[in-house]
């Protein structure tokens, strides 16, 4: 008998032996409160955890040390002792003045990284003057119809020296080519530009529903923007692949995990089918996920996507370079866990999902403002966001030792159990063809919706509670001042607008259009003639409509 195997059969007598003698008498007497624990996902959670449950993981294959392959204790051999989270706090709104003087606040309250929310009408590719946006513009992030908005949005802010995150799917590769045009005109170096461009347009069909072409030419576009940037923007994440957006749909957090593996290896093959090595494209993916309510299952997520997303690129994709194999991922605390009742409950919501965050190794992090629920954040409530960050950072000692709670047996055995969840969802997804096709069949977003209703169910059982609102709530809540934006705001969107089309050549307009058009008809890449439609100051809505006129626009179908 081996010695893991004698130790297992070890503590598997002692396991008989507590239950027999300790654990039954006091049963007997006083009841635990509920017949099943579950965590936030409805998954059983059992009463203790031993060497029992942890005997199939081998330490060296499995969990192994931080810095080396599968990299389930972190990507880096230092974790936090080296370099800290990025502090990254999602901002956006009103007019690109309005959104520039929050950039400047934040920086100088010492946060690290800049994201940016656009507002519907942005995400959706249309301007601020079309009828489509009115009732939208700079409501949920900022406004930004062209360059002069770009321009405005990033003035005095050194885009060589400072990562920034853009939140935008279908228009991605638009609003990329207006970010760059802005960084030439700054005169920085494209290669030295660090940042992130969400362009996940497969959460888009499945949970985010914000798309505008159909699905294989949005994924073209997106590949357009891998062999772009991997040529002329090395350092530049081209995508992040978003679990964020699946999980506030109601996804499980193994829904999340899998959905948002499964959706980032369609994008590698998508990319290889085009010809691109794999260590050149592969290492500037980065990912996206939620940070939930159930403290120990979110960090058990985390560990796990590293090592399923390690073991994938090497042996489904002969991947050589371990930055290939190394995730890299940025979190944000829950939105969907956010509540109007009492709303200042959500600082502590805030506070324990972003410990989860950083105890499962993220890279990069969004603490959400308590106010979200009721409206964008105020400066106090992103403020108070931030600092919440930065005492876990400086206060908790949770830096000082690298994946702290490594080799739990509970926490060691959930991170199986979630490994081995996504490999059985990656099994039928293979099965249908990819996650296009497992897309076009509606298959995830069934599973989605599924979860989402039982979840629902168990809320309103009171099986899973929710301080505030099913239990322990307050009757005539004080009202709070939330951020209000102006209706004036697309009224000067507007009117910038009109300045921008009267200025501009319109030939050289007009001639752009044209030869983006035919670069999509001819399947070349279109990023090179979207940056100069950008440079001729064409609108995000005449870019997105040329395209339009060679893709066409996704119409769900009903599922």
């Amino acid at each position: 008998m081996s010695e893991t195997k004698h130790l297992t059969s070890r503590a598997q007598e002692a396991l008989e032996r507590w239950e027999q003698e300790t654990l039954q008498p006091v049963l007997r007497k006083r009841p635990e409160s509920k017949e099943r624990f579950e965590t936030v996902s409805l998954d059983s959670v059992e009463r203790l955890y031993t060497p029992v449950d942890t005997e199939e993981i081998d330490y060296e294959q499995d969990t192994s040390f931080p810095g080396e392959f599968p990299y389930t204790r972190g990507i880096h051999p230092t974790g936090y002792r080296g370099k800290l989270w990025t502090m990254r706090q999602f901002a956006g709104f009103g007019t690109p003045e309005e959104t520039n003087a929050r950039f400047k606040y934040l920086m100088a309250q010492g946060q690290t990284g800049l994201s940016v929310a656009y507002d519907l009408p942005t995400l959706m590719g249309y301007d601020a003057d079309s009828q489509l946006s009115e009732g939208e513009v700079g409501k949920c992030g900022v406004a930004v119809s062209s360059l002069a908005d770009m321009e405005t949005l990033f003035d005095g802010i050194p885009l060589e020296s400072v990562t920034v995150s853009q939140t935008i799917n279908a228009p991605a590769s638009v609003l990329l080519a207006m970010y760059l045009v802005v960084a030439e005109k700054q005169g920085a170096d494209w290669k030295k530009i660090s940042g992130t461009l969400q362009n996940d347009i497969l959460k888009e069909y499945i949970a985010q529903k914000e798309w505008i072409y159909p699905i294989r030419p949005a994924m073209k576009l997106v590949v357009d923007t891998f062999e772009f940037c991997t040529k002329y923007v090395p350092k530049y994440n081209p995508i992040s692949v978003s679990g964020y957006h699946i999980r506030e749909a109601g996804a499980t957090a193994l829904q999340e995990l899998a959905f948002t593996l499964r959706d980032g290896i369609e994008y590698v093959q998508w990319g290889v089918d085009a010809g691109l090595n794999v260590d050149e494209f592969v290492p500037r993916i980065s990912f996206f996920f939620n940070a939930h309510n159930d403290f120990f299952e979110e960090i058990a997520k985390y560990r796990a996507a590293r090592r399923i997303w390690s073991r994938v690129m090497r042996e489904r994709f002969n991947a050589r370079d371990p930055r290939t194999m190394q995730l890299r991922f940025h979190t944000q605390t829950a939105g969907v866990s956010l509540t109007v009742q009492q709303p200042l409950n959500n600082i502590v919501r805030v506070a324990i999902q972003a410990l989860a965050g950083v105890l499962g190794g993220t890279n990069s992090l969004h603490t959400d403002a308590y106010d979200e629920a009721l409206a964008l954040p105020t400066d106090e409530a992103a403020l108070i966001a931030l600092r919440t960050q930065q005492i876990i950072a400086e206060e908790t000692g949770v830096v000082n030792t690298i994946d702290p709670l490594g080799g739990s047996y509970f926490l060691e055995s959930l991170t199986k159990k979630m490994e081995d969840g996504a490999l059985d969802y990656f099994a039928k997804i293979d099965a249908m063809g990819g996650m296009v096709e497992a897309i076009e069949k509606g298959y995830p977003q069934r599973e989605i919706q599924e979860s989402a209703y039982q979840y629902q169910k168990a809320v309103e059982r009171n099986e899973q509670i929710i301080v505030g609102v099913n239990k322990y709530r307050i009757e005539d809540e004080k009202q709070m001042s939330v951020l209000v934006i102006d209706e004036a705001v697309r009224d000067r969107q507007v009117e910038k607008l009109q300045g921008v089309r009267a200025r501009r050549d319109e030939g050289a307009v007009a001639n752009a259009l044209e030869k983006l058009k035919r670069a999509a008809q001819a399947g070349d890449n279109t990023m090179p003639a979207t940056i100069e439609a950008v440079r001729a100051y064409a609108t995000l809505g005449e870019i997105c409509s040329a395209l339009r006129d060679v893709y066409g626009i996704y119409e769900e179908p009903a599922f």
